[in-house]
């Protein structure tokens, strides 16, 4: 009996040192863990800072920008309308007096023939 209570106790201390040195080996992880946990929240926090002191303006301009550019094409739509109805007026003008000129020739032409037909 003496003998399994030795290598009883032996097997007891081999498991309380196998624990130790496992417990050890996992809280060195955890302790490594934690530092680059904490390295990469201030890396994050810096890159944040950055986007937010970079963000603002940039987006700043670019609302500029196309405000600039929405004007801008409103002028051009406003001039593209007003060139439209010019064009449209200049056409209708150019066909009522090119309607007036043909009805006149065929009248003339009407009217002479009708001379000489009589005669």
């Amino acid at each position: 009996m003496d003998l399994s209570q030795a290598a009883l106790n032996n097997g007891l201390t081999f498991l309380a040192w196998a624990s130790g040195i496992v417990i050890l080996v996992v809280a060195g992880f955890l302790v490594k863990l934690l530092i680059d946990l904490s390295a990469l929240a201030k890396n994050v926090n810096e890159t944040a800072i950055l986007l937010n002191t970079e963000l603002k303006p940039t987006l700043k301009e670019l609302n500029d920008t196309l405000h600039s550019i929405n004007a801008i094409v409103k002028n051009t739509d406003e001039g593209v309308d007003s060139f439209k109805s010019a064009v449209e007026k200049t056409l209708g003008k150019t066909k009522a007096i090119s309607e007036s000129i043909l009805g006149g020739i065929i009248k003339g032409f009407t009217t002479v023939f009708k001379m000489f037909v009589k005669k």
